[in-house]
């Protein structure tokens, strides 16, 4: 297809700073620059990211950082136009909503308009819950949705909310930053969890890292990210606080399982592969995950990957590890993950997910607008376009 000049408003390219979707901004962006399209990243001077910044701006995207206000997100838009494409991620983290409204009045015969959901099963729930949730009306307006995870479930959800197209473009992993690397001697522990504190996970937190911590004494277990100051921990869990980019790779190599817990929507949709799974399995690292819908689609059960549903099972296969079982988990994962899930390849079903619903090399010919009621949303059986629900 032909190279594409993309406006990407999102959080934040540059920090990771409360702002969990970095390591996929950067992973698809990265491959998407890397087959010729040409990519500006917009990001708001807010929630102390740019302070925070843990890479300097990367070669494979150009970022604006554009003021926290009314004027500035609408100047930042301003600058959009003439675009091929531009996509606003959900969670911008401020003035979502007039972002949202500003990029569809750039809609062109030859610029195409999408919504890239980072969180979708939360930002489903948001919308059903509230009926005059201001991005409702929105999404049939909105050329494509993507998302970076959820499944069949967030596809026809948002086919009842009216979305033209939807497609699930999953978190993956980039193997220029996240690889096996030296351990770190002072890092070295049976089980590690990074995830900052969220009211949807902690929960969770509670029943799958910090319960069996309690009941695993003679075990040493780290946990990372923000929040954590104040919650009350077993004596053998150790803080670390934010974890930055750099320090991934040393801290998945230093522990003997890495734990992935689920949010509780991301749980309840299922599909949802945490950014974290790609990271650790790109290390080699054995990873202990809470069970979820469709995690067969991306690494095998028992082999690759163990799978835990409750506090016992936890400490099971805790106390059934040892540094060779744990080693071959890790290479497994890591060589199935390389095959299969690397952001080259999502970047490769991004485009053809533009060319099998827009036709031709252009992903929006002249024209294009016209044709919009003839196209189908691609769900297995579906002959027409889906219901829209009034905003």
């Amino acid at each position: 297809m032909r190279k594409l000049r993309i406006s990407f408003f999102g959080s934040s390219l540059v920090s990771a700073w409360w702002n969990g979707a970095a390591t996929y901004y950067r992973g698809i962006l990265r491959a998407l620059h890397e087959r010729g399209h040409e990519i500006t990243f917009y990001e708001p001077d807010a929630l102390n990211r740019q302070s925070h910044r843990d890479i300097d701006d990367p070669p494979y995207a150009r970022v604006v950082v554009y003021e926290a206000t009314p004027h500035g997100a609408q100047q930042a838009v301003e600058r959009a136009a003439g675009s091929d494409l531009v996509a606003k991620a959900s969670g911008v983290g401020v003035l979502d909503e007039l972002l949202e409204r500003a990029v569809l009045a750039l809609k062109s015969p030859r610029t195409m308009v999408v919504f890239w959901d980072v969180d979708a099963p939360a930002t489903l729930e948001r919308m059903k819950a509230d009926p005059n949730d201001g991005l409702r009306a929105l999404v049939p307006q909105f050329d494509a949705v993507f998302t970076y995870g959820g499944g069949p479930g967030v596809v026809r959800a948002y086919a009842e909310f009216g979305a033209r197209v939807c497609k699930c473009i999953y978190n993956a992993l980039d193997p220029s930053t996240h690889y096996p690397a030296a351990p770190g001697s002072a890092m070295c522990c049976d089980v590690l969890f990074v995830g900052n504190r969220l009211p949807d996970r902690e929960q969770r937190v509670d029943e799958f890292f910090i319960e069996p911590a309690r009941r695993l004494p003679q075990r040493q277990f780290l946990l990372g990210g923000n929040g954590w100051d104040d919650k009350q921990l077993p004596f053998n869990v150790r803080r670390l606080g934010h974890v930055f980019t750099a320090d991934h790779n040393m801290l998945n190599c230093s522990a003997m399982a890495v734990l992935n817990i689920a949010r509780d929507s991301m749980a309840r949709y299922g599909y949802s592969p945490a950014t974290r799974v790609f990271e650790a399995a790109g290390a080699g690292a054995c990873i202990i995950t809470d069970a979820w819908e469709g995690l067969n689609m991306f690494l095998e059960p028992g082999s690759e990957i163990l799978v835990a549903r409750d506090t016992e099972e936890v400490i099971s296969h805790v106390r059934s590890l040892n540094a060779d079982k744990a080693a071959a988990i890790g290479q497994a994962a890591r060589k199935h993950i390389l095959a299969n899930h690397c952001y080259s390849h999502r970047a490769v079903e991004f485009e053809e997910t533009l060319r099998g619903n827009f036709g031709g090399e252009s992903p929006c010919p002249t024209g294009c607008r016209s044709l919009f009621a003839d196209y189908q949303l691609r769900l297995p059986g579906a002959t027409a376009m889906p219901p829209r629900i009034a905003g």
